[in-house]
């Protein structure tokens, strides 16, 4: 899908329908350099991004009372840094809302779990890459870098912030 990297709308539109879709990215603290595969839920009118989690886990203590997190996301043609407020949040109608086989399987002791909670990633900004070019163009274009001595033509960048 060709996106117009200066349209914000549509790319703020692709970036939320492919984490919806994909759901699966890198989620950790943005000051330090460990992160951790979480399955995203996409709140869009809110830009925030929901987590499940226990309260024990080293993730939740050690955002606390809030930290300042990121969530790396990342598929064939789109990769994206999102940054925010993040914070631990008992929301138990966002649980019901979310809840699912998946994360049922990863939290055995279902919904009632006293250590269940939500990890909620307030999106501030993202940076977006978005490539446009399927594997012929691909090959095109990395051939005739090479021969040109420049940099391929494969797509862009954009920034986008929320609040």
């Amino acid at each position: 899908m060709s996106i117009d990297m200066n349209d914000r709308a549509a790319v703020e539109h692709k970036l939320w329908d492919d984490i919806e879709r994909h759901q699966t990215g890198m989620l950790g603290l943005a000051e330090e350099p460990t992160l951790q595969p979480m399955t995203a839920f996409v709140e869009r009118g809110g830009e925030r991004l929901w987590f499940f989690s226990r309260t024990d886990s080293e993730l939740a203590r050690r955002i606390g009372q809030g930290r300042e997190g990121m969530f790396v996301f990342q598929q064939r043609d789109l990769q994206a840094t999102i940054t925010g407020h993040m914070s631990v949040q008992h929301d138990a109608a966002r649980i019901d809302k979310y809840w699912n086989a998946v994360v049922a399987a990863w939290h055995p002791q279902g919904k009632s779990d006293p250590r269940l909670t939500l990890i909620c990633l307030d999106a501030r900004d993202a940076e977006v890459w978005c490539s446009q070019a399927g594997p012929v163009t691909f090959a095109w274009e990395i051939a005739v870098a090479n021969a040109r001595k420049h940099e391929p033509h494969l797509g862009g960048r954009a920034n986008l912030h929320f609040h």
